[in-house]
């Protein structure tokens, strides 16, 4: 059966994904920080659970690699862990502590958690590397119309999409996929806890079911003439600043401007 690996699987877009896959039923792997998986009847059975993987700690990417079995790449790997935490330049202000685990857990880890399964054998050709951005990485996207602040997690997401694209460069001769995504606008704990729950009904937000659903059609049509980019596979439909930016009539999926 085919495999697939979610980093951060236990909540919110990553516990989506989880569930969808264990139906549909692959191998499916996710990881937690704390020591155990979740509790018998919170998460879908069939998940083997990767404990104490924090992707604050450096040895984030070892501790998954020595927990799956080398004989077989994987077929799917989904890095979809983040944290957000708002910023701005005046009252609040950034927030140094803040900001390095921003940096850390969207664009540095996944580097090395990507090498880590390089190094493993765990990534052949054909295996798909999806990681989670954001819309809000794009530079080109940026518009008054959305202001400032923000920095780390904007600038941490973007920083995440180079990384993607280097890896996918260094990657392509062995076949392996990179695809960055904006998954969309969604409606979980993280988004509610930062505040931006106010703009769900405006912006459009959909839940992490419909989010997963999207991404998993995403991934299944992926191939390696998609190495590399970064694109909206639910289109521009919750992306504020596309029409502004990009025009009208967009297509759906949308290839995002870096």
């Amino acid at each position: 059966m085919p495999s697939v690996l979610i980093i951060g699987a236990t909540r919110g877009l990553g516990a989506s994904l989880a569930k969808k896959y264990d139906e549909a039923g692959w191998d499916v792997y996710g990881t937690t920080r704390s020591t155990e998986g979740p509790k018998a009847g919170d998460a879908p059975a069939g998940v083997k659970w990767i404990p104490n993987v924090d992707l604050i700690e450096k040895g984030a990417g070892a501790t998954i690699a020595n927990f799956l079995d080398k004989s077989k790449p994987l077929d799917t790997v989904i890095v979809s862990a983040g944290h957000f935490t708002t910023e701005d330049i005046d009252s609040k202000g950034p927030n140094w502590d803040e900001e390095v685990r921003m940096y850390t857990t969207s664009s540095i880890a996944p580097v090395f958690v990507v090498s880590a399964l390089h190094q493993a054998g765990l990534l052949g050709a054909g295996t798909k590397v999806v990681l989670v951005s954001s819309e809000a990485g794009s530079i080109g996207l940026r518009h008054e119309k959305e202001g400032g602040g923000n920095y780390a997690h904007h600038a941490s997401k973007a920083a995440l999409n180079m990384a993607g694209k280097l890896l996918s460069l260094d990657l392509k001769d062995q076949g392996v996929i990179i695809s960055i995504v904006h998954p969309g606008f969604m409606r979980t704990e993280m988004t509610r806890g930062v505040g931006f729950d106010k703009y769900w009904d405006d912006g459009g937000a959909v839940t992490p079911d419909e989010a997963a659903k999207s991404l998993i059609e995403w991934v299944e049509a992926l191939d390696i003439s998609k190495t590399g980019q970064f694109w909206a596979p639910r289109g521009p439909r919750d992306i504020g600043t596309a029409e502004p930016v990009l025009g009208q009539n967009l297509p759906t999926p949308l290839q995002l401007p870096w």
